[in-house]
């Protein structure tokens, strides 16, 4: 599969994604993640075609139906993506410094980029408390919430809920909204790509759906077997897109999110 290219009839002319509001830095994040998603040489990537500090240009990508060949075509695509890794959990895009953004482009939540050895420790500290932090300001949890994630965040810190994965590079937003399909196959856009668990972007796909969902985790297993008890764990890297929603969009997801969180600490 190539990289950051899609054929020509996909390619009928650019797509612009600007804004003039949102943080200093944010077009050279998204860049800098599709180009590292696109050298792993796994699943393709949007092909960056021009950036500012006010838009991101990108081929325009004439949408198909989704088949089964091309869902097992991601599968084995996204598979050999994260097998390309990270150099650790947390870590951004090569050449990028700083945090990230995650979320809508009118309201990009800051997500907190660094160095962490275990997965749990880097899941409390850089996805679970900030997230419960910034819903206790925005007044959407109360401190009892508040209390629910410390304590996930707790058996996290603990190492109680790690696998022996290392940190894999995944795309980090992988809802069915950032997956597009065409002609050539699945292209994947939008992302907040970092060192992260594999399992946190086959999760994200399982919780609002996409085309063909069970070939694409079945093709993605047949190319990288997943550690034993992966379904037991969907719920728990679904916590922190739960969150996110929750902060965004309160409404139902606040009882999600926390609901999520009870049941994984």
């Amino acid at each position: 599969m190539r990289a950051a290219q899609c054929d020509d009839e996909d390619m009928a002319h650019t797509y612009r994604k600007a804004s003039t509001s949102v943080p200093a830095g944010y077009f050279a994040w998204e860049a800098a993640g599709l180009r590292w998603l696109a050298t792993a040489g796994g699943a393709t990537v949007a092909e960056v075609l021009d950036e500012s500090p006010t838009h991101l240009e990108l081929p325009f990508l004439t949408s198909a139906g989704a088949t089964a060949e091309a869902a097992e075509q991601l599968g084995r695509g996204l598979a050999e993506t994260h097998r390309a890794g990270a150099t650790a959990f947390g870590a951004g895009p090569d050449g990028w410094s700083g945090d990230g953004w995650l979320g809508p482009l009118a309201e990009p939540l800051p997500l907190r980029l660094g160095s962490w050895d275990g997965w749990g420790e880097f899941y409390a500290e850089a996805r679970v408390l900030p997230l419960a932090a910034l819903g206790r300001d925005r007044g959407v949890f109360e401190a009892s919430d508040v209390a629910v994630l410390e304590r996930l965040a707790d058996a996290l810190v603990g190492g109680d809920l790690d696998t022996d994965d290392g940190p894999a590079r995944i795309h980090g937003d992988l809802w069915s909204g950032n997956l597009l399909w065409t002609s050539s196959g699945g292209v994947l856009i939008d992302p907040a790509a970092h060192g992260g668990h594999r399992e946190a972007d086959l999760a994200m796909l399982q919780l609002f759906g996409a085309p063909h969902l069970d070939r694409v985790l079945g093709a993605y297993r047949e190319a990288h077997p997943l550690e034993d008890g992966w379904r037991d764990r969907v719920l728990l890297h679904q916590v922190h897109p739960l969150l996110v929603h929750a902060v965004l969009f309160g409404g139902s997801y606040v009882a999600r999110s926390l609901d999520a969180a009870e049941r994984c600490a």
